[in-house]
């Protein structure tokens, strides 16, 4: 688990609530209910609007996905197809099939049982690439959910602000009420930018990374099972794909890589 996004969250909130008993204030002049509503049910209203319900769905589900961040541990992964690297070269790509049924990860497990039903080097190429083209649509979908929530979050506060001016500008006539009137009705505005700032937009680059972590980790597997398929040397397979990863991950779990993956090379065995 990577818990970045909690801890920023609550160090985010932790500031605007210590900044707002600084100014000798209290929650309660923010906590309206009126504002928080339109912005929080307008905003995502809208974003459902903009989309599917299928991608309304699948960026409920990511939710839990951005808080815990979880990610296999590039090492773990290398480890494990080098061990598969070695029964293939030793008991053949037949030995595969029943490797497949222990192995957890689906990607991994697809690519195995391929490889023993003897399919072609290039069309295996062809279908995990299309995999994984797939698995980044879909993971990029949620994201691009968010990013929407954050751009019109704030606008919808802008609308909850002239509607409560709207509102004071009926009441004139009496000043007593003029300051807390118009303090409240700026309160929209604020939850408009700060929801986009600090929840909707953190969320959605979250998932962003994320996405790119874990593709970067199915074209190590890519690369890794092509290798087996090929027959090459385990420790060759092994020193390959440690070089996809960065230095900072390598033995680490649950960690960003560094770079963006870039199109797969197909590796060759040592001379």
């Amino acid at each position: 688990m990577d818990p970045a996004t909690i801890i920023g969250l609550i160090i985010a909130f932790g500031s605007i609530g210590s900044m707002v008993f600084m100014e000798g204030s209290s929650l309660s002049s923010l906590f309206l209910p009126a504002p928080m509503i339109l912005v929080f049910g307008a905003t995502i209203a809208v974003g459902i609007a903009s989309g599917t319900i299928a991608d309304m769905t699948r960026a409920a589900k990511a939710i839990p996905i951005a808080m815990r961040g979880k990610l296999a541990q590039p090492a773990g992964l290398i480890d494990e197809v080098v061990a598969i690297a070695e029964k293939a070269r030793k008991e053949g790509l037949l030995a595969l099939e029943a490797e497949a049924q222990n192995v957890k990860d689906p990607f991994l497990k697809s690519a195995l049982q391929n490889i023993a039903d003897g399919m072609d080097a290039e069309e295996l190429r062809t279908l995990l690439e299309e995999q994984v083209a797939t698995a980044e649509r879909e993971q990029r979908a949620a994201a691009k959910f968010f990013n929407g929530l954050g751009g019109y979050a704030p606008t919808v506060g802008i609308i909850g602000t002239v509607i409560s001016l709207t509102h004071v500008l009926e009441h004139l006539s009496n000043p007593a009420t003029l300051g807390p009137s118009i303090a409240g009705a700026f309160v929209a505005t604020l939850w408009g930018v700060l929801s986009a700032n600090i929840l909707w937009l953190p969320i959605g680059a979250r998932l962003s990374r994320l996405a790119d972590l874990n593709i970067e980790r199915m074209h190590v597997l890519l690369e890794g099972v092509l290798a087996v398929q090929e027959g090459s040397q385990p420790r060759v397979v092994g020193e390959r794909l440690r070089a996809m990863i960065n230095v900072a991950d390598k033995g680490k779990g649950d960690k960003d890589s560094g770079s963006k993956a870039t199109k797969s090379k197909p590796l060759k065995e040592a001379a």
